[in-house]
């Protein structure tokens, strides 16, 4: 029985860890956004295109962000989780708008492919790749709310 409480825990970690990097992305907190990567591991956005390796290298990106992107709106929702001993996969599904400081905007709705490891700090992601399913450029005519 106790291995059943071990999977259930390991489940609600990886979901955790998800939904962590969607609010620390929303809130522009790259420093927790590395901190959620294994020292050597990956996030990957063929689409953008950007390949980070590295907590350092996924920093660095996110101090760039705010010099190109006005706004961003993340919506994840849990998808499956498979394990294999202290490394596990994944997939998470994913809507976002954002419009760009060029006055570009973007709808997309993508695909989280993972790959996790279990550490002594608890489960992190070894890799987060970004496959845009749904492309839409058409201008968001929303903007957000004035101080």
């Amino acid at each position: 029985m106790s291995g059943d409480f071990q999977a259930i825990a390991d489940r609600v970690e990886i979901e955790a860890l998800r939904g962590e990097f969607t609010d620390s992305v929303m809130m522009r907190d790259y420093d927790r956004v590395a901190s959620l990567f294994t020292s050597d591991g990956a996030l990957r956005m063929p689409n953008v295109p950007v390949e980070l390796t590295g907590q350092e290298q996924i920093r660095e990106w996110g101090r760039r962000v705010p010099k190109f992107v006005e706004f961003l709106v993340q919506n994840t929702h849990p998808g499956i989780i498979q394990f294999d001993g202290d490394a596990a996969s994944g997939r998470a599904y994913m809507s976002e708008a954002i419009r760009l400081l060029d006055g570009t905007s973007e709808l997309n709705y993508a695909i989280y492919h993972d790959r996790y490891q279990r550490t002594a700090d608890g489960w992190k992601f070894t890799e987060r790749v970004y496959e845009v399913r749904y492309h839409d450029t058409s201008p968001l005519t929303g903007s957000p709310p004035s101080p």
